[in-house]
C-alpha cells in the first residue's frame, strides 16, 4: 500500500469506527503531511476524494470535519457486522459462486498493471516465511482479483468477504490445514489463475479459480 492509499484508509477507519465522530476536526493538512511523509498536495487531494464521496466536508478557513454516516454507510457497517459472523461453509459457498465470475470479469476489464500487482502478489507469498506473511499474500491476490474487475460493487462485496476471512475461526481453521504440501499446492493453483487471466482465457481462469477454491474447501472442511 502506497503512502496515500495509507492516509486514505486511516481517515475511513477513523471515520467509520467513530474515533473521528460526526464534527470532528481532522488534522491540518501540515499535520497529515507529516505523519504520512507525503505532500501537502497529496493530502489535499486525498481530502477533496473524500469529501466528493460525501465523508467529510471543509470549511474555509476554519477546517475539515468529518461527515455523520450516510444511510449507505450504516447500512454496509451493519451488514458487516452480520457477515463476520458467517461459518466458514457458508463462506466457502459464497466464494464458489462470486469468485470464478470475478475471474470472468478480470479477463475483461483487467489491465497490464493489474496482472503485475498480482504476480508481485504470487511472488510475495512464495517468498514468505511465515503463515501470517502467507495468509497476507493469498488475502492479497484474490483482493486484486476483485480490484482489477474496475467495479466498486463487485470490490465492496468482496470487501465483505475479506471481513469474514478474518474471523478467528477461518484463521485456525486455516492454520491447522495448512501444511508445507498445501502451501506449496496453493502457489501453483494461484499461478495457474494468474496466467489464465493475464491470457484473457475467461474459461481457463474461471475453472482455476474453482478448482482452486474446491481444493481450499476440502483441506479446510474435510
Amino acid at each position: 500500500m502506497d503512502k496515500a492509499s495509507a492516509l486514505r484508509a486511516v481517515i475511513i477507519e477513523n471515520l467509520q469506527s467513530g474515533v473521528w465522530p460526526a464534527g470532528h476536526r481532522l488534522p491540518t493538512e501540515r499535520a497529515l503531511s507529516e505523519q504520512f511523509g507525503i505532500s501537502r498536495s497529496t493530502v489535499r487531494r486525498t481530502l477533496s476524494e473524500l469529501k466528493t464521496e460525501g465523508m467529510i466536508s471543509q470549511r474555509v478557513g476554519s477546517g475539515t470535519y468529518a461527515n455523520p454516516p450516510s444511510t449507505l454507510a450504516q447500512a454496509e457497517a451493519a451488514l458487516r457486522g452480520e457477515v463476520v459472523s458467517t461459518s466458514p461453509a457458508e463462506l466457502m459457498a459464497a466464494r464458489l459462486v462470486l469468485e470464478p465470475a470475478i475471474a470472468a470479469l478480470v479477463v475483461q476489464h483487467g489491465t497490464p498493471a493489474d496482472f503485475a500487482a498480482m504476480q508481485n502478489a504470487c511472488e510475495q507469498a512464495e517468498s514468505a516465511v511465515s503463515f501470517e506473511a502467507f495468509e497476507v499474500w493469498d488475502a492479497k491476490l484474490h483482493e486484486l482479483m476483485a480490484t482489477a474487475t474496475h467495479n466498486l460493487f463487485i470490490e465492496k462485496v468482496f470487501a465483505l468477504m475479506t471481513a469474514a476471512r478474518s474471523q478467528a475461526t477461518w484463521g485456525a481453521l486455516k492454520r491447522k490445514s495448512l501444511t508445507p504440501e498445501r502451501r506449496e499446492a496453493y502457489q501453483a493453483e494461484h499461478r495457474e489463475i494468474v496466467d489464465a487471466l493475464r491470457d484473457r482465457d475467461a474459461a481457463r481462469a474461471m475453472e482455476a479459480v474453482r478448482r482452486h477454491l474446491l481444493h481450499v474447501r476440502d483441506n479446510l472442511l474435510g
